[in-house]
């Protein structure tokens, strides 16, 4: 794997994970930072011993989004080309993130704020410990959100609760964010690395073909009708049924074993 200067990235097991390095400063992204996100994000994803991604942040802070000394001294002398840098390489993380193979397993260790928040919301799954929090603060600065917070929350929470959000500019509390649909579980904080490799584990064992699958087909759900969705569901399972893992799982099933995906 390559070394970063603010990403740790390892893989094992299957999982490959992203570590954003940057604590003294919450992880907020600079110019290095954003640049070597998008590098480690796909070297990830391209990994062949990766199954499952796990996205978390060093410290106590997953993320503040953009490092606000860094975007207000880039406005300050108008270099509007840095600002926009950190906007269209944190849009190319998430999209990357959404259109993956791989589960992504977002591992909240802390707040998850601006665009820290939605590089959160673009992970499938999101793990928060009980320090955790999701804020839509870019209101407080006066900018607008990005990195797919337009995208993601009204797809979550619905539009007018997402208007709520964003114009509160507050931090929503873990407890919360669960309520809200936010993240899928809250733990203690003690036990949050332990459950982030529970979970991560249990990812990396599908049967990746059909995970894949899966994640395409819900994501494309939004954006078609019910005929739409049982046609690709017809066609994808012909696939399935026709791959190794298949066979291997129905195997498996009759021999009261656990299977061994190999994605073929």
């Amino acid at each position: 794997m390559s070394d970063y200067q603010y990403i740790l990235t390892s893989v094992a097991d299957g999982i490959g994970t992203i570590t954003l390095n940057r604590p003294e400063r919450l992880n907020a992204f600079d110019g290095v930072m954003r640049e070597e996100l998008v590098h480690a994000t796909r070297e990830i994803i391209g990994h062949p011993d990766v199954r499952a991604i796990v996205l978390t942040g060093a410290g106590r802070a997953f993320c503040a989004g953009a490092d606000v000394d860094y975007m207000g001294k880039a406005l300050e002398r108008e270099d509007y080309e840095a600002a926009m840098g950190l906007v269209l390489s944190g849009g190319e993380v998430v999209r990357m993130l959404r259109e993956a193979p791989q589960p992504v397993l977002g591992s909240l260790n802390g707040p998850a704020a601006g665009g820290g928040a939605n590089l959160a919301l673009a992970c499938d799954l999101r793990l928060a410990s009980e320090h955790a929090a999701i804020g839509q603060v870019f209101h407080k600065i006066g900018v607008h959100p990005d990195m797919g917070g337009t995208y993601f929350l009204p797809r979550l929470v619905g539009s007018s609760k997402a208007l709520e959000l964003i114009w509160s500019a507050a931090m929503i509390p873990a407890e919360r964010c669960l309520e809200l649909g936010l993240v899928n579980r809250v733990v203690g904080h003690d036990q949050l690395a332990a459950e982030t490799a529970s979970w991560a584990t249990r990812l990396a064992a599908l049967p990746p073909i059909a995970a894949r699958a899966a994640k395409d087909a819900v994501y494309r759900s939004g954006d078609n009708d019910l005929a739409t969705m049982l046609e690709l569901e017809a066609e994808i399972q012909l696939a399935c049924f026709r791959s190794e893992d298949a066979r291997e799982g129905m195997a498996a099933f009759r021999e009261k074993r656990a299977p061994e995906f190999k994605g073929r």
